[in-house]
């Protein structure tokens, strides 16, 4: 059984895995996909935001 604490820091693992896999795979593209942001205003890239936090709660919900 894994316990609270464990639990957490198994999902902080988890995430930085996955955001090192795109600059690990394809530095150029991470790379562009930044320039691509960069362009973005700050109410665009608050909507993605709140989509992350949105599908990332539903996927807690759904696992519940």
């Amino acid at each position: 059984m894994v316990d609270g604490s464990d639990l957490i820091w198994t999902a902080l693992g988890l995430v930085l895995v996955i955001e090192g896999l795109m600059p690990f795979i394809s530095p150029a593209g991470w790379r562009r996909i930044f320039m691509q942001v960069q362009q973005l205003t700050d109410g665009q890239i608050r909507f993605f935001g709140f989509l992350s936090i949105a599908l990332g709660l539903l996927v807690l919900a759904w696992l519940a």
